[in-house]
């Protein structure tokens, strides 16, 4: 279906305080809204998919690798495929991100 209404889709928890929402998926691509309340961690892990995303609200901590960085709205990052990466929420955050190719686990 190539367009979602605002609503229309149930959320899954990923982890404890972390839902997340397919908005999209194709052939090649997939769209998500993430929400991470304040204290959720989405832990260390790594996949093969490309993933790019965008802080909209709420400040959160990211871990590519060995480096830590303090994200504010508006901050965007891309993480290559099996690059580990884990995810921290500071305050309630909401995200979208797109993995290449889409995630058979999100659909």
């Amino acid at each position: 279906m190539p367009i979602t209404k605002n609503g229309s889709i149930a959320g899954f928890e990923r982890a404890p305080g972390v839902t997340i929402k397919t908005l999209t998926d194709g052939d090649r691509m997939m769209l998500l809204e993430v929400q991470i309340a304040a204290g959720a961690v989405v832990a260390m892990h790594t996949h093969p998919h490309e993933q790019t995303g965008r802080l909209l609200s709420g400040r959160m901590r990211f871990q590519i690798e060995n480096e830590t960085h303090d994200l504010e709205p508006g901050d965007a990052w891309i993480i290559p495929a099996d690059v580990p990466h884990e995810a921290t929420g500071i305050e309630d955050c909401l995200v979208v991100e797109v993995f290449s190719p889409p995630r058979e686990d999100y659909r």
